[in-house]
């Protein structure tokens, strides 16, 4: 039997395309050349290409990050092309990308969120009704993006106006959360019928960072992730009973890692990524060999969950 053919998609169109670019080569390197004959397209360049070769390629590993790559549309492109791929199909990957749509699923499946009002471009809204709403500090977030790019977290209406206006250059629909304080955790499920679920990460963004944003989360040093995370056994099953349930809320398939906030008895699900970061400060990348594996093994096993 010959190697398999696959597709390595990185680039793209979003603003995190310098990430889904380290992403791809991080995998590029990881892959084993002695059972894969790997060729890489980055989507914004090579639509031609990917078409022209599509009865070439055995399967294709999606690294886009948030727009145009996350959100169903590449998954869509991959279908019509009759190319399968790793990862979520169109519907969840869309769905999961959009917090409010999200958190309406992880309600239905009896997971708790954050409090959260959501406001429109086009439409008028009140900073100070927000506030009476939520409190005095909040986190504002565009509702489609990822990597906290447009993100900000609020301490006065000031800091909320701003923080929604940042927002709307991301996005025309803008989510404000209630700021709850706790221990920030992510959790990688592998799967679709049949999951697990890889060690806790905990994230700890340094003094200078007021939260996991953009900088944190790609800079090397700018946040302490430990792993496992320091949780007691209950929290720590807990969490990774959220994790799970939230992958299957969304009907995520292979592989997803959920954003969660533990404080105390409750676990509060904030987002869950359907193609997460694999660079070398990713933290897919850190779960895994928490769990033993290496990169390679991790990508052979993403392989092989989305062939069987």
């Amino acid at each position: 039997m010959g190697k398999l053919r696959l597709a390595l998609l990185a680039g793209g169109w979003s603003g995190e395309r310098e990430v889904s670019l380290m992403s791809g080569q991080a995998v590029y390197q990881a892959l084993d050349k002695r059972k894969y004959h790997v060729t890489r397209y980055d989507p914004r360049d090579d639509l031609v290409a990917l078409i022209e070769d599509k009865g070439n390629i055995d399967l294709a590993f999606i690294l886009l990050h948030g727009k145009y790559g996350e959100d169903g549309r590449i998954q869509g492109f991959l279908d019509l092309l009759g190319i399968p791929y790793i990862g979520s199909g169109v519907l969840t990957s869309a769905v999961a990308l959009n917090k409010g749509m999200a958190k309406t699923l992880y309600r239905r499946a009896g997971l708790t969120v954050i409090e959260d009002v959501m406001v429109c471009q086009d439409r008028p809204y009140s900073v100070v009704d927000i506030v009476e709403t939520l409190g005095p500090r909040s986190v504002v977030k565009p509702v489609a993006e990822g990597s906290s790019l447009g993100m900000t977290v609020c301490g006065s209406t000031e800091d909320l106006q701003r923080g929604i206006e940042l927002a709307f250059q991301y996005d025309k629909e803008v989510m404000i959360e209630r700021h709850v304080e706790g221990q920030e955790v992510t959790c990688c499920v592998l799967g679709t019928a049949e999951c697990e679920s890889l060690p806790l990460v905990e994230i700890v963004p340094n003094p200078e960072s007021s939260f996991f944003d953009y900088h944190a989360k790609y800079t090397q040093g700018a946040a302490r992730e430990i792993c496992p995370a320091r949780l007691s056994a209950a929290q720590t099953e807990m969490a990774c009973d959220c994790a799970l349930r939230a992958h299957r809320a969304l009907g995520c398939r292979d592989w997803s890692r959920t954003d969660m906030i533990v404080q105390g008895g409750t676990v509060f699900i904030l987002e869950t990524n359907t193609v997460p970061g694999m660079t070398e400060n990713s933290l897919v990348p850190l779960a895994a060999r928490a769990a033993g594996m290496t990169l390679s093994q991790l990508l052979d096993k993403l392989i092989a969950l989305s062939l069987g």
